[in-house]
This record gives C-alpha cells, sequence and structure tokens, in this order.
C-alpha cells in the first residue's frame, strides 16, 4: 500500500484520468478522495456517479442533465452531475456496467471536454478530474466486447490494482485500530483496547468482504464489546455455513459470499443493541446512527422479532417477549 501511495501522488498534480480496480470493499472510493484531496481540482466538488445503480436511461439524465420540455415531466432545466463537476473530480464507480450508449458519450466528454444537455443543441465545456472505479476484469470485458476498447485506454492511462485485505495482512490490525478510534468517536462509545484474543481473530479470519467487512466487524466490537464479539463469533461458528458451489463455468460468487456475511453481521450487532435498549426502536436507530426508517427496514429483512431475542439469548429467558416493551 505503500507503494501504491508513492506511485498515486506522482499522478495527483496531473490532470490525468486513473482507472482503480479491485474488489469491493478494497477502498477504491477512499484512494480517489484522497487523489482529488492533493490534485489541482480539490478547490472543486468531488462528484461520485455510481454505474451500477442507476437504470440507464435515467442515468444519463442525471449525468449530463436536461433541458425544460426535453422530455415529459422536464418542467425546468437542470444541470447534471458533469456540470457540477466542473473545476472539480468526477469519480464513475463501477464504470464496466456503464452502458454502451453512455460508454460512448462518456468517451466523447473525455475526448473533447465537451457535452450537450438532453434536449439541448448547445454544447457545454467542462474541466474536471476522471477517476473511473471497478471491481470488474475490464480487459476481459474488452475481449467479450461488453466494453469499448477506445474507451478503456483513455481512462486508463494511469492504472492502480488495489489488493484485497487477505493479501495485505499486515495491515489489519493497524486498520482495526484505526477503525475502533473512528467508531468510537461516531458512536459516542468508548471501546476497550484489541484484546490479544480478538486480535487472533482478526488475523485469522478471510475478510471475503475487505476493508468494509472489517469495518462492520469492528462496529459490532464497538457497540458490543470483547465478550460480545467473541460469542457471536463462536455462535457463527456453531451455526451452518451456507454451501457455496463453484456456478457453471467453476466459479464460485464471492459478492454474494461477501453480501451474505455483512448482512448475518448486521444481523447480531442490531439485535443486541435492541436488546440492550429494550426493544426500544427509536433509541436503538439512533445507537446505530441510521435513520428509524432504515432500521425498520432491516429489521424486517433480518426477519428479527422479540421471539427470536429470548430464543438467541437464553438470559433473557421465558416470556420475555410480554416483560418487554416494544416501544417506539
Amino acid at each position: 500500500m505503500q507503494e501504491i501511495r508513492q506511485r498515486v501522488l506522482k499522478v495527483c498534480a496531473t490532470p490525468l484520468p486513473l482507472l482503480l480496480e479491485g474488489e469491493s470493499g478494497t477502498g477504491k472510493e477512499t484512494l480517489a478522495r484522497f487523489v482529488h484531496a492533493r490534485s489541482l481540482y480539490r478547490a472543486g466538488q468531488f462528484v461520485k456517479v455510481n454505474c451500477a445503480a442507476i437504470p440507464g436511461p435515467l442515468l444519463e439524465s442525471e449525468l449530463f442533465g436536461y433541458q425544460q420540455g426535453a422530455f415529459t415531466g422536464a418542467l425546468t432545466s437542470k444541470p447534471g452531475w458533469v456540470e457540477s463537476a466542473h473545476q472539480g473530480t468526477l469519480f464513475f464507480d463501477e464504470i464496466g456496467d456503464l452502458a454502451g450508449a453512455l460508454q460512448a458519450k462518456l468517451l466523447q466528454l473525455l475526448q473533447d471536454a465537451q457535452f450537450s444537455r438532453i434536449g439541448d443543441q448547445e454544447e457545454r465545456h467542462v474541466d474536471a478530474r476522471v477517476i473511473c472505479a471497478t471491481s470488474r476484469d475490464l480487459e476481459q470485458a474488452v475481449e467479450r466486447g461488453d466494453f469499448r476498447t477506445d474507451l478503456f485506454y483513455r481512462i486508463a492511462v494511469f492504472h492502480i490494482r488495489l489488493p484485497g485485505l487477505r493479501d495485505r495482512r499486515a495491515d489489519v490490525l493497524a486498520l482495526a485500530e484505526y477503525l475502533v478510534r473512528e467508531l468510537s468517536a461516531k458512536f459516542q462509545k468508548e471501546a476497550p483496547p484489541l484484546t490479544p484474543e480478538i486480535k487472533e481473530v482478526l488475523l485469522a479470519r478471510e475478510w471475503l468482504g475487505n476493508i468494509r467487512e472489517l469495518e462492520n466487524w469492528i462496529a459490532r466490537y464497538v457497540l458490543l464489546g470483547p465478550e460480545g464479539i467473541l460469542a457471536g463469533e463462536t455462535r457463527m461458528l456453531r451455526s451452518p455455513s451456507p454451501n457455496y458451489r463453484p456456478a457453471q463455468g467453476g466459479t464460485i460468487p464471492l459478492k454474494h459470499i461477501a453480501k451474505d456475511a455483512i448482512q448475518r453481521m448486521e444481523r447480531e450487532v442490531i439485535l443486541r443493541v435492541l436488546q440492550e435498549n429494550r426493544w426500544n426502536r427509536r433509541r436503538a436507530a439512533e445507537a446505530l446512527n441510521i435513520s428509524y426508517r432504515a432500521l425498520i427496514y432491516k429489521i424486517r429483512e433480518a426477519g428479527l422479532s422479540q421471539k427470536t431475542s429470548r430464543k438467541e439469548d437464553p438470559e433473557l429467558g421465558e416470556g420475555a417477549e410480554n416483560r418487554v416493551p416494544l416501544g417506539d
């Protein structure tokens, strides 16, 4: 990572496009923000475009903006993210998922530094640093014809591959201690120093979800403490693991495995925080630093109830669901 840092520092002061590749959770956006803060464009905005989260037609209007009357519902003109990033940084997250038509428009933007709003003939100029990130292998996508060759070479002028956390195990404890400090301040809850037993667990895990999974794990540690986190580890080890089998072609759905692991950890944290707050969901939402609506959604998604709480925590005893008030 020190080598990557030194390479990146050499390109920060240039306007060159930057391509960041790496598994989900390896810190691509963090590195992009690092570059922005040290670039010629640091006075402007850092504008993130999530190519995987927004459908193509909607993404085009959000990206380039539109003129009044360009389509049904366009009651006023609206500038897009490209204009907002003028003299700043335009960050395309998961660029490999960008639709073919938008790949062509992005290529034109990079070549000419010009674009048009939807429904407008006027060419507008923009000066922005472009950073792209992907968890896919773009070179293979180019070979399959899923990604434009000319666009690939345009965005990959400077190319960085971020390693998975399991390939940089020497950093795990340093990252964990940093996250303990950050999340203790965020949750306003003092966490004890990492014990030798906790450190052993940290070094033994595979971290398929990378730094994002580590951050979620440390959040549980801050909220539950050493005993609570180790008890959760024991329960997860005792519970049957999902039977992940290679899909057709001999591949394993790594994203699905990481997502499942994160969901199980989130469930553990939410359940314990609900128990600590006697199932008052508003207080639990405040403790978790999420909205009340988000907590309700996560409770339903995880299938949590007070009956679940009683079954999974014997200390609550029989009839706990009748004694503990639901709260707001």
